[in-house]
């Protein structure tokens, strides 16, 4: 007797966990979608996880706060040559005054980011990018949880 899920993929020949696992795949596995309950973290890391999030997060009009985390970490990984102007772009698109896509983070924080742009590199987010990150694991990712549930079947 064989359970639901393809055999050990480590030792067979059965390529079906991967396929069925894979980022491209159009409907997420159950355990997959499941995962992204377990760490909020889980879920930013998987493509799919961050997609169904930012559809959540744009019928609460906040999908403002993922876009800034994902330019954060685009700033972070980037290229070293690109750094200055993807710090530009970030604050021009969330941190200045009538950006499009405001975002909302503490006097304090946004007085640091806004010194340490002067010399730009590629950690001058962290602080507001962790800021925002805390923000969506506290207050939009609960609710997203909750809501989430029915609409993928689980």
């Amino acid at each position: 007797m064989s359970g639901c899920l393809p055999s050990n993929p480590w030792i067979s020949d059965d390529t079906s966990h991967w396929t069925i696992n894979t980022d491209m795949v159009g409907i997420p596995t159950r355990l997959r979608v499941e995962r992204w309950s377990f760490s909020f973290m889980e879920l930013l890391n998987d493509s799919m996880g961050r997609r169904e999030f930012m559809i959540y997060l744009e019928k609460e009009f906040s999908a403002e706060n993922l876009c800034f985390w994902v330019a954060c970490e685009d700033l972070r990984h980037g290229e070293s040559s690109k750094i200055i102007l993807k710090v530009e772009e970030v604050y021009k698109n969330f941190l200045a005054p009538g950006a499009a896509r405001w975002v909302n983070i503490d006097s304090k924080t946004m007085e640091r980011t806004l010194e340490g742009i002067k010399r730009p590199h590629r950690f001058i987010m962290d602080d507001a990018q962790m800021h925002i990150y805390f923000l969506m694991k506290k207050d939009s990712y609960p609710r997203n949880l909750t809501s989430r549930t029915p609409t993928l079947g689980i």
